[in-house]
């Protein structure tokens, strides 16, 4: 790794607001790269052991390969979606060409052949950038709206 690289690195680490991630993958040492940048790792290699982990631990997001076996990865997002719908999911998938609807219920869709860097990117920029829009609407809730007509101003006389 060049000089730059590194120091970029250092402080991506450094201002990244890290936290924990649900991988459902059938290797999820392949997600290697999401720990080395301090996300704290849950791992599954199935979907059915997934959803059990996502009921029995707090998770900041969803990691999920869409080909996962006996339960495809879209499957898997709807039943998420259903138990906690605001949770982030970034879907994994060998190609952009997947079924009709598979990605209803994912946030992001970063394919192998992008790398770990941009699965990397993606989930934080979900985490840290992306703007959802129940956070919105619950910080327009908690600031008051002032309704007030704006007073005339006053003329000027030459």
């Amino acid at each position: 790794m060049g000089r730059i690289t590194q120091i970029l690195r250092v402080y991506l680490i450094g201002m990244a607001d890290n936290g924990t991630l649900l991988c459902i993958h059938r290797d999820p040492a392949q997600l290697s790269l999401l720990q080395e940048n301090g996300y704290e790792l849950v791992t599954a290699i199935n979907g059915s052991e997934g959803l059990r982990l996502l009921m029995t631990r707090p998770v900041d997001a969803i990691v999920l390969e869409y080909n996962l076996g006996l339960l495809d990865g879209a499957t898997v997002a709807t039943e998420i979606k259903k138990v906690k719908p605001q949770l982030p999911i970034v879907m994994l998938a060998d190609q952009l060409e997947l079924p009709d609807g598979a990605l209803k219920s994912v946030d992001a869709l970063v394919t192998k052949a992008d790398g770990a860097h941009f699965l990397w990117a993606t989930v934080h920029f979900i985490l840290n950038v992306k703007s959802h829009p129940r956070e919105q609407a619950t910080l327009s809730a908690q600031v008051p709206i002032r309704h007030s007509r704006p007073q005339p101003r006053a003329r000027r006389t030459s």
